[in-house]
Parts: C-alpha cells; structure tokens; sequence
C-alpha cells in the first residue's frame, strides 16, 4: 500500500512538471504575442536587476505614456513549493498592454524573461516574501524613467495586474507625475490577503495600503472581478479604507470575472 502511495505521489509530480511549460517556452510565448503586434523586447539595467520590457517597434512620442506591470508569475509551483523561475506562463498585463491603441509599454517584474548573466540580483525571495521590497520598487521605477524618456513622456498612467498593481500603486507613491493609477485584480493589500488566505504575510515586502496618504491625489481605478478567489473585493475594500472618506479610490467590481478571465477580451471597453 505505502509503495502504491508513493508511485501516485511520483506520478502526480510527474505530471505537475508536464504541465508547467519551460522557461523557454514562456519567452517564446510572450516572444510571439509581441512579435504579432510589431513590438520588441529590451533588457533594461537598473540598480538591482536587469527587467524585460516590451514595447513598439516604432516610438510616437507622446505627453503621456501607459506602463503595465506585470503580475507574480509562476512564483509557486504549488501551495508549498516556489518556482525555479517566475516567468509567467500567461502574460495577462502583456496581453492587455498589446490591446491598448494609446502609446503603452509592459514592464515585467525582477526575474521574468531574463536568462543567463541577466539574472543578475535575482533570488527567489523576490518572487516570494520579497516581491514587493523596497529594492523591487526602486528598480520599476527606474526602469518606468527610462522608458518615459524614450517617449519623450511627461506624464504617466500606471496599470497594474495582480501583484503589479501592488508595484504600480507603490512606484506611483514615490513619484510626482503619476496621472492616474488603474489595477486589475490588484493586491493593494497584501497584509489583509495573507491573513485572509491563512498564509505566511510577505514580511520583505511593502504594503500598498500604508502609502495611502501619498497616493490619495492620484486618480485611481481598481477592477476587482466578482468571482476572484485569489485576490478578492476584499483586498480592495481593505485598502480603500486606509483613505480619508472623501478621496477613496474607485472600485469596479466585475460581475462573473475571476482572477484571470475575463480581462483581456473585455479591456478595450473597460480601459477609458
């Protein structure tokens, strides 16, 4: 019976790893998606790490520039056990910021799409308790600097997707020429998540919701579907709260959207 046990524990492993597809194959994912929309990628050095952008081929100079940030990726293979590489298998913020026909950029998060040397700084605590550190922050945005002055920006609107929106609301804190901060399905609270989901609290973390009374005369949208079970309304109720009463950010709650449908085929119409 124990043998028998264990060949099914072997097995279901097995198949959890055929399921998951290879570094690589995340890149050459990502890598057509950009390629079908006449972008390109760019490796860009910042203090701590060397992040993947996304953008057009062709630069249009424009006053306002839309960044989107990427969410956590494959950070866990399950419940227990961290991946090897955080390179998302479905690059939801990609996908968005390939629907927007304003001048927009994606930004991935420390350690997404960089092989090699260009993983350097790169450390699982990263994806894991120290995804939303004060050294992740610091390097987005210095990453956000570089590409606002390839665009010749003035101005930026921020949009975040899950854990990006986490790094989105805490790069806009730092910065005085965010003009609107839009997150989807964000964690803008991770101390209210973890306690809510019964998980260990990202103690390298910064916390969204503690930056509320430097972000509360920054424009905010956050879309929370109806049915997320992974970062609900709550979260955004949570952090909302952290406002004074008069300049709560506003919150739209998707009916029958989750945590990952169905933002792209609704994104032309939601994002105004």
């Amino acid at each position: 019976m124990m043998f028998q046990l264990l060949l099914l524990a072997f097995f279901g492993m097995l198949t959890a790893c055929i399921q998951v597809p290879s570094q690589q194959e995340r890149n050459d994912y990502a890598q057509q998606l950009v390629q079908k929309k006449g972008w390109k990628q760019e490796n860009i050095l910042t203090d701590d790490f060397i992040l993947r952008a996304y953008l057009p081929q062709t630069i249009q100079t424009s006053a306002v520039l839309t960044v989107y940030i990427e969410g956590d990726g494959l950070a866990w293979v399950n419940s227990s056990t961290p991946s090897f590489d955080p390179t998302p298998h479905d690059p939801l913020a990609l996908k968005l910021a390939l629907l927007d026909t304003t001048p927009a950029v994606y930004l991935a998060r420390p350690c997404q799409y960089v092989v090699g040397e260009d993983r350097r700084g790169c450390g699982e605590k990263y994806w894991t308790s120290h995804r939303f550190s004060s050294e992740v922050i610091h390097s987005s945005s210095q990453a956000i600097d570089q590409l606002k002055q390839r665009f010749g920006a003035k101005e930026l609107i921020l949009v975040g997707y899950s854990g990006g929106g986490a790094v989105a609301a805490l790069v806009a804190a730092q910065r005085q020429d965010v003009v609107r901060l839009i997150t989807i399905a964000g964690n803008l609270d991770h101390y209210f998540w973890s306690k809510a989901h019964h998980m260990t609290p990202l103690f390298g973390s910064l916390n969204p919701a503690d930056a509320a009374d430097r972000l509360q005369n920054i424009p905010q949208l956050h879309y929370v579907g109806g049915s997320d079970q992974a970062v609900g309304e709550s979260v955004a109720r949570a952090y909302a709260s952290q406002f004074p009463l008069g300049k709560r950010p506003t919150i739209v709650v998707v009916p029958d959207f989750d945590h990952h449908c169905c933002w792209v085929e609704r994104w032309p119409s939601l994002k105004k």
